[in-house]
């Protein structure tokens, strides 16, 4: 297993993980079954066949042919998993291929505006990515962003444009079929938090650059290594322990900005996964050292309701020297070493005010290791979800803001 799990800090012994020895039984006999809804995701090399694969790879690479900046348009788990890896592997800038960009993840007329003036002067494609292709965000993004597209390559925006959808039914799967898009299919079998390492992460990947088999690989890996699920286990019943003892609040933090994106993706994946029937633990994420001069005072000495999971990146092959005019104790010594001195002296603070904190170490941060730390991340809020008595897979109460929203736009024409 590239990544490694350390408890050291947490406060949690292993016999209040014991505790729930029946409940992690049945949460395994569930993931393991392959007949509970929505755990396509489980088994990996399930998820997209060899022939897909090498299809999204041909159409990547046509799309990098093509086009120097790629609009893929989602929400949720349509684009957060994706946009999280681009961060964190420094993917999809446009110095290796393709600009990435994304839309129709906010519904802020500034924000496309400005997307449409971007898409000016540069050779575009749209990628649509959505089950059904009736929610709000994306649809709307991708009708403004369609007409643009149409203007600018008439009959050839078509070919210009992708789908991920259902496999048969939905607006957006008839569109595909009747205007000729390249289409690729959202499983029926993983839901939106958890697809990254289905089409709907793998073709805005690929075109950003990423190593879209060595991700895969990773989570491959992790699937079937023993110490792995040890590590997912712990890590899902150590949170269960921590939320039953009043710490009902988890705050990822990073020490390094590229992975802010996956601090929201890892938001997403538990509070959907996890908040039901007045269950579930908050998720937050601070980026360290920055969020220290605004959040650290809390942490120390606020309110004791919460606990702490680091990722620490062991091995940064970027870095910089700190020149002599900083003099003494910066001088001569470089960039991340002193984060390094953050990371201990962070944790060893917040430890000794009684702040519980995990580990989660990444040996590097690259495209494998990115693959271990999703499937690490998804197997254990499952898991976790699991033991609270929750369904991880659904999210009734997202139902509630959209019908409300619906109503307040069907009141717009009245």
């Amino acid at each position: 297993m590239g990544i490694r799990l350390d408890l050291t800090t947490c406060g949690i012994t292993q016999g209040q993980r014991n505790t729930f020895t029946d409940n992690l039984n049945d949460a395994l006999a569930k993931l393991d079954s392959g007949k509970e809804a929505f755990t396509g995701w489980v088994d990996v090399p399930g998820i997209v066949t060899s022939e897909e694969m090498n299809d999204i790879e041909k159409t990547a690479e046509e799309i990098r042919a093509k086009c120097d900046l790629f609009i893929a348009i989602g929400i949720g788990g349509s684009y957060l998993g994706a946009q999280s890896v681009m961060d964190a592997l420094f993917a999809g800038d446009g110095e290796n291929g393709p600009e990435v960009v994304f839309a129709g993840c906010n519904i802020s007329g500034a924000y496309h505006k400005k997307l449409l003036e971007k898409m000016d002067g540069r050779d575009c494609c749209l990628c649509v990515i959505s089950k059904s292709g009736t929610t709000t965000e994306p649809l709307a993004a991708f009708s403004i962003l369609k007409e643009k597209m149409e203007e600018k390559y008439g009959d050839e925006a078509a070919s210009r444009t992708y789908a991920i959808t259902d496999k048969e039914k939905g607006r957006l799967r008839e569109e595909a079929d009747e205007l000729g898009y390249k289409s690729f299919v959202v499983p029926d079998d993983i839901g939106g938090r958890y697809s990254v390492l289905s089409p709907v992460g793998l073709l805005p990947l690929a075109v950003a650059g990423v190593d879209i088999r060595a991700l895969t690989k990773g989570a491959v890996d992790l699937m079937s290594d023993e110490a792995g699920k040890e590590a997912e286990v712990d890590y899902a019943l150590t949170r269960v322990a921590l939320s039953m003892s009043g710490k009902w609040i988890e705050v990822f933090e990073y020490f390094h900005p590229e992975l802010h994106f996956f601090g929201e993706w890892l938001k997403q994946l538990f509070g959907e996964s996890e908040g039901k029937e007045g269950k579930g633990i908050f998720p937050a994420s601070l980026m360290f050292s920055r969020d220290l001069h605004s959040m650290g005072q809390f942490i120390q000495q606020g309110k004791p309701m919460l606990f702490e999971t680091v990722i620490i990146i062991d091995e940064r092959n970027d870095d910089l020297m700190i020149p002599e005019s900083a003099g003494a104790p910066l001088a001569g010594k470089s960039i991340e070493q002193i984060n390094d001195c953050a990371i201990k002296g962070v944790i060893a603070a917040h430890t000794k005010a009684g702040v519980p904190v995990i580990k989660v170490h990444v040996p590097v941060m690259d495209a494998y290791n990115m693959g271990q730390l999703i499937y690490f991340f998804e197997t254990s809020c499952a898991i976790s979800a699991y033991v609270m008595g929750v369904c991880p897979f659904d999210q009734p109460g997202v139902e509630a803001y959209k019908q409300e929203m619906r109503d307040e736009i069907a009141r717009i024409d009245g």
